[in-house]
């Protein structure tokens, strides 16, 4: 991209940054999404920061200042009163002093927050930040493998599919299909105002994610009991592969900050977790597969959770049997990368998380290629992202048939990624 091209698509997402500015916190985008989203803002933040690095903190700080008494960051925080959204607090019901959901999202902080500071050019500010957020960080993960590892197998469960960030995903239908729809109260859906249905996940996936919602609430959202009871339990590749990159991070950040303990206990984190990745590898299909923790069996959808695995500290012939894998996926569509392969069935180009492609799981796709020394494919995602967005301007997902924009419109992290990928590209 030459460097007129690049100048105009960096003010363009800046001038997306700004108009999703809340003050302290982001939004993902005006209507569909009015409240603060977790890794939508720790991914945010990455972006803002290259604007104004104190902003780029206050996001994150924003969002730990909602941290649960036992150390779960929740995925939704609803600063302000906006019915324009389902389901609100009066849903959740977690009777927290400023409203929150009570479930969580996939853990990307702590590879925020290290590099924010590492790239921070104001170095006193950025170790008086990330001293605050360190310890924060370390309870967060503490959380996950006592709550949701509690038979210390090294990788953490997902309870519902808004957890992994991935909602509407191929990944989750059968083990959604334990889940009962009988006996939910009745409700009313917002997306549906501001996004076209047949993008959107269905009305039968909705009434699922209801139900498990109301049963997680009747056990007034103690974590202790929520894994045990959930009838969703699902280890996702993806997810997992986020929590340990950042329990890395958080390890090398505490190194540098003198905190030892927090260095070991991260480190060990992650090192278990690495080795019991191993058990989700496919040879079969070349990547990872989800496990299904009822069952103890592999899913055979193959989602690009299983690419996203890229983004931890696999191990080198694991990164170069992912870059077949995005090899292979490159010939069934144009854009890369998709969240679902093409192959597949069921496979839907417009829905969500069934097909389409999005910019942040490039992203990281392409950090975790980078780490693992795999620069050419890397690069080729940088391209065909920054490809999307002259097509296709700063949308939630894309088409990766077509490159058609999808969902929201504006949308922040879309913006933040742009501005990432520029930065790798043309250095300031």
């Amino acid at each position: 991209m030459n460097t007129a091209n690049a100048l105009d698509l960096r003010e363009k997402a800046t001038a997306i940054l700004r108009e999703n500015d809340r003050g302290h916190y982001t939004v993902p985008t005006k209507g569909l999404y009015p409240f603060q989203w977790n890794w939508d803002s720790c991914l945010t933040a990455l972006g803002l920061a290259q604007i104004d690095e104190a902003r780029g903190w206050l996001e994150v700080e924003t969002l730990f200042a909602h941290q649960w008494p036992d150390g779960m960051v929740p995925h939704i925080v609803f600063h302000v009163d906006d019915d324009g959204y389902f389901p609100g607090p009066d849903i959740w019901q977690t009777n927290r002093p400023t409203p929150t959901s009570g479930i969580t999202q996939p853990a990307v902080a702590g590879f925020a927050v290290r590099r924010l500071y590492e790239r921070a050019q104001d170095k006193s500010l950025a170790e008086q930040k990330a001293k605050a957020l360190l310890p924060l960080i370390d309870r967060w993960h503490r959380w996950f493998f006592t709550n949701r590892d509690p038979h210390n197998e090294g990788l953490v469960a997902i309870l519902h599919p808004w957890e992994s960030g991935r909602d509407n995903a191929i990944d989750w239908d059968d083990a959604l299909e334990r889940v009962p729809t009988e006996g939910i109260q009745p409700y009313s859906r917002r997306d549906l105002l501001h996004a076209d249905a047949t993008h959107r996940p269905t009305q039968a996936q909705y009434d699922r994610y209801l139900w498990l919602l109301e049963h997680f609430r009747r056990l007034s959202w103690d974590n202790s009991k929520l894994h045990e009871a959930s009838p969703f339990k699902v280890v996702d590749p993806g997810f997992n592969a986020v929590l340990l990159r950042s329990c890395q991070d958080l390890a090398v950040l505490a190194e540098a900050l003198d905190e030892k303990e927090i260095a070991r206990r991260n480190r060990d984190f992650a090192k278990r977790g690495l080795l019991a990745m191993e058990g989700l590898w496919s040879d079969e299909y070349g990547q990872y597969l989800c496990r299904d923790r009822v069952t103890g069996d592999l899913v055979e959808s193959l989602s690009v959770a299983g690419i996203l695995a890229a983004f931890a500290s696999i191990p080198p012939s694991r990164a170069e049997e992912l870059v077949h894998r995005i090899e292979q996926l490159s010939t069934r569509s144009h854009f890369l990368v998709a969240s679902h392969d093409p192959a597949d069935p069921r496979f839907d180009g417009k829905r969500y998380w069934r097909g389409p492609a999005w910019l942040i799981i490039n992203y990281l796709i392409a950090d975790g290629l980078t780490h693992a020394n795999q620069i050419d494919m890397a690069a080729r995602l940088q391209k065909t992202s920054l490809d999307l967005i002259e097509k296709s301007g700063f949308a939630e997902y894309y088409d990766p048939l077509s490159g058609e924009p999808l969902g929201g419109g504006s949308f922040t992290w879309t913006a933040a990624m742009v501005l990432q990928f520029l930065r790798e590209e043309h250095p300031a």
